[in-house]
């Protein structure tokens, strides 16, 4: 079986990407695709690596995992989401690293459902916003807490892609980025369900929808409604186009108000970011989705 991992990043679609693939149920049954109810899996999943403490232990433990996800059933492919996979908004941080529990999960994972073909699927953002993202998520703990007073000059996503590569190199790695998701929505979905390219999904513009004005998604509709031979980068361009005309204005803006961080650090920050995304294009066995 192949079982993709969806693992965040915090603060990208926030449980829109299963929200969307749930509206295809049909359509990803037909295709040996499941989608397992959250319920199912998050606890028992983190409680189970909690209790393991060597391979040989796995086997014992995934027969009632599988069954209590899908039961009798013998799909193809299987999608298990969780943000938290990593870790917790307020632990993301330490010593200048992302997520570096994150190779460590991995490996239990691995071990936990040996046999199947597992693949890591995850979203990563501007560190320039994510990190007044998590400062904002965890307002009972102290700013120094949650960044590990990090330099957030040196956040690096590729140095967690790196690490996980190194921990798990059999599992592959797709990656975007989170400025780039409300115009390539729909290949996340059919990307992640393991669909054909040309496959027709529901929900392909849930996400542009929560950031455009009605007005803009009317026109959008309409518009693709008298245009239905556009290929799908040319459903890119149209995205783009209609998003810098009727995008919601607070809906799209972030406030990066922390303590000591000026316009030209957050600058360098975003300049560091998108040569960081070059950086992880060229990893071997990643696979970066871009507009």
């Amino acid at each position: 079986m192949q079982i993709v991992l969806h693992a965040g990043a915090h603060f990208t679609d926030e449980g829109k990407l299963l929200g969307s693939l749930s509206q295809n149920r049909d359509l990803l049954a037909q295709n040996g695709i499941a989608l397992p109810p959250q319920s199912t899996y998050r606890r028992q999943i983190r409680d189970t690596l909690g209790q393991m403490n060597n391979a040989t232990m796995a086997a014992d433990y995934k027969g009632a995992i599988m069954g209590g996800m899908i039961g009798d059933a013998k799909p193809d492919r299987m999608i298990l989401s969780n943000d938290n996979f990593f870790g917790v908004p307020r632990r993301a941080i330490r010593d200048n690293c992302l997520f570096p529990t994150a190779g460590d999960r991995l490996r239990g994972v691995s071990s936990l459902f040996y046999g199947e073909d597992l693949e890591i699927f995850m979203a990563i953002r501007n560190p320039a916003t994510f990190v007044p993202a998590l400062v904002a998520a965890s307002p009972n703990h102290p700013i120094e807490e949650v960044t590990d007073n990090c330099d957030p000059l040196a956040l690096r996503w590729s140095e967690l892609i790196l690490r996980i590569r190194d921990a798990v190199p059999h599992m592959p790695v797709t990656v975007w980025c989170n400025e780039d998701t409300p115009i390539i929505w729909e290949e996340i979905m059919r990307d992640m369900a393991g669909l054909d390219p040309a496959t027709p999904v529901a929900g392909g513009t849930d996400l542009l929808r929560s950031i455009m004005s009605d007005e803009g998604m009317t026109r959008l509709e309409a518009f693709l409604a008298d245009h239905p031979g556009v290929t799908e980068i040319q459903k890119r361009r149209i995205y783009a186009a209609f998003l810098d005309k009727f995008a919601i204005e607070d809906e799209i803006e972030e406030e990066l108000d922390l303590p000591g961080w000026t316009v030209p650090m957050v600058d360098h920050m975003t300049q560091a970011y998108d040569e960081d995304v070059y950086r992880i294009e060229r990893i071997p066995g990643v696979t970066v989705l871009t507009p």
